[in-house]
């Protein structure tokens, strides 16, 4: 993706209502006099700040019962989570593990486990300069979006594995992302344990912000006409949007690439959507953000799309780029018969939601 959504911009009202439970946490950190946070996941503030002595360092205090709260050096991008369950809790900061309650050790060993690849790529390209990073564009931009889409599929795992805990929870920006703030709705009428935490709600609405901000420019989009894209398609014939705008149809524009993690990630979903309302007047057209046409061509057979697919082979200067304000991908607009744009954005159950509303189940 050109853009990365930071999960941890979260503001929202503290948790009044929640019991107050006691906190003890003590930890090791290596790099002596470097500050060190407490912090409420749910407000991104900090509650409490230590200096490390000795490579040492502690908090006590009250917050909310099973608040989501993490620690975290100054100028450090890894934090390590813990749910505030009144058990005492000892991180060890050199390398984020912890040992307090069960369901905080096991919280810790997944996080470790999901950041595991992104370290790796961090770690490989802490020493390269710009120099090096252009020559290896390619390579490191698959290797960027091949991490978000483990990221996502992890989140996904544990939302299915870890039912009976809080531990989702910490996972819900990553869960939203990929499955669409529809989810919340069936978590909550699903009743699982965590329905009620605040830190869901709060990630399904910061995602949905992200996602679809009212302000943004992408969504001025809503309401008009669409512009029609002209493009070849693998085998070099040029076709139009237009082309299946019309008679009944309501049209998916799907901009994509090849090397976009989420976008490979997303695609089965479309696929299902097609295979379910194609026969009722649902069409997609995939508009390609790829540079390199043996990669584009290979993704498409791979994926198994059989829809439209064209592309300018422009990367990022793609011709719909400007005229649809498109800065990241997976992106997506839908055209309704009249060839208004009725839609945009739409990943995860959020699209079939769309489509049976407009075509039925």
């Amino acid at each position: 993706m050109k853009k990365v959504f930071i999960l941890a911009t979260f503001v929202i009202a503290a948790m009044p209502s929640m019991a107050q439970v006691k906190y003890a946490v003590s930890g090791t950190f290596a790099e002596n006099g470097k500050t060190v946070y407490l912090l409420d996941q749910l407000t991104d503030k900090a509650i409490d700040s230590t200096v490390v002595a000795d490579g040492k360092f502690s908090f006590t205090g009250t917050a909310a019962q099973d608040a989501l709260l993490a620690v975290q050096a100054k100028k450090k991008n890894w934090m390590t989570q813990f749910f505030n369950d009144g058990t005492p809790v000892i991180i060890n900061l050199n390398d984020s593990t912890l040992k307090g309650s069960p369901q905080n050790e096991r919280l810790t060993k997944l996080v470790v486990e999901m950041d595991l690849p992104r370290r790796q790529m961090y770690k490989k390209t802490a020493n390269m300069n710009q120099a090096d990073i252009k020559a290896h564009q390619d390579e490191l931009m698959d290797e960027i979006n091949n991490v978000i889409s483990a990221e996502l599929a992890f989140a996904n795992k544990v939302f299915k594995e870890e039912r009976n805990s809080l531990i989702p929870v910490a996972f819900s920006g990553y869960y939203f992302l990929d499955q669409g703030v529809e989810a919340y709705d069936e978590l909550v009428k699903e009743g699982v344990v965590f329905a009620n935490h605040p830190y869901l709600k709060y990630t399904k609405d910061e995602v949905e912000a992200a996602l679809k901000p009212k302000d943004s420019p992408k969504m001025a989009f809503i309401g008009q006409q669409y512009t029609d894209l002209e493009m070849a398609d693998p085998d070099g014939k040029i076709h139009k949007i237009s082309e299946l705008v019309g008679e009944g149809k309501y049209v998916l524009v799907d901009f994509w690439a090849s090397w976009c993690g989420p976008c490979r990630a997303e695609m089965p979903n479309v696929l299902e959507a097609y295979n379910k309302f194609h026969a009722k007047g649902f069409e997609v057209i995939g508009v390609s953000f790829d540079q390199k046409k043996e990669a584009w061509v290979k993704a498409v057979e791979q994926l198994q799309m059989p829809w439209l697919q064209i592309s300018d082979l422009k990367g990022w200067q793609c011709a719909a780029a400007p005229i649809y304000k498109i800065d990241g991908i997976p992106d997506n607009i839908l055209i309704d018969p009249q060839g208004k744009i009725i839609d945009r954005g739409l990943r995860g159950k959020a699209l079939h939601t769309r489509l049976q509303h407009l075509l039925g189940e």
